[in-house]
């Protein structure tokens, strides 16, 4: 009689999903440094309300938070090599449209999904740093790019840091969608491992448990970074906004 459940194999197949994890985290990793990198100079654009820069930032937000993440992987594995084409047509080019690694269809997407949530994020954040503090840091002299490196972006790393925490679990768990790029990670590796004895379920449960407790110690290292952020930003009780700027001149 066939076994309804295979208790056993949820925990044997595990270490061999575990052997796609380095891609995973790669993917997620790489995918939420561009997404920071986009996310800031989106929240950027908005704050210094840039004419026309700004209304394309905000198409893009609207965009990309209305429409479903596997859209945006099928419309970037599809729309790029189609754009390239259309590049080499115009311009007499002969770019590569097919030795695109497919790893890079997935960044691109994963990382302009995230970006634009993580730019509302940025722009609260930084919006909550106090304008007394700008103005203490220009009147000593700092350049704008002096007062974002050393006063705004410490402090508001600090009120942004839980989304963005929030917003790297939620990309590991998104990494799970690239097998739509043809990309192998954990998810498609465990799909193609269970082809081969239908126990579906199982691997299932087993990328389940994986991704739990994989969410549970990235949670805890953030938890302990934003303490630690915390216990940085009192050690400098009792300076005033000129001094603080100044000592960090």
């Amino acid at each position: 009689m066939t076994v309804l459940f295979d208790f056993k194999l949820v925990f044997t197949q595990i270490p061999k999903i575990l052997r796609y994890l380095p891609i995973t985290l790669e993917i997620a990793a790489a995918s939420t440094v561009f997404s920071l990198i986009i996310g800031f100079l989106a929240a950027l654009v908005k704050i210094k309300k840039i004419r026309v820069l700004s209304q394309i930032v905000s198409f893009y937000v609207s965009f990309t938070r209305g429409t479903p993440i596997i859209v945006q992987l099928y419309t970037t594995y599809y729309g790029i090599p189609m754009i390239l084409q259309y590049i080499n047509r115009q311009y007499g080019l002969n770019l590569n449209v097919n030795g695109i690694p497919p790893i890079v269809f997935a960044l691109v997407a994963l990382a302009l999904n995230d970006g634009a949530y993580t730019s509302e994020s940025i722009r609260a954040a930084i919006l909550s740093v106090e304008k007394g503090q700008m103005e203490a840091a220009q009147s000593i002299g700092m350049t704008t790019f002096q007062t974002l490196k050393r006063i705004i972006v410490p402090e508001a790393l600090v009120v942004a840091l839980p989304s963005l925490g929030n917003a790297f679990i939620g990309m590991i768990k998104g990494t799970s969608l690239v097998f739509t790029c043809a990309v192998v990670e954990m998810t498609a590796a465990g799909r193609m491992m269970a082809s081969r004895n239908f126990r579906y379920f199982e691997m299932y449960v087993s990328l389940a448990v994986i991704y739990w407790v994989i969410t549970m110690v990235v949670s805890r290292l953030l938890l302990l970074w934003e303490k630690k952020l915390k216990c940085n930003e009192r050690q400098v009780p009792g300076l005033d906004q000129g001094a603080r700027a100044q000592e960090m001149v």
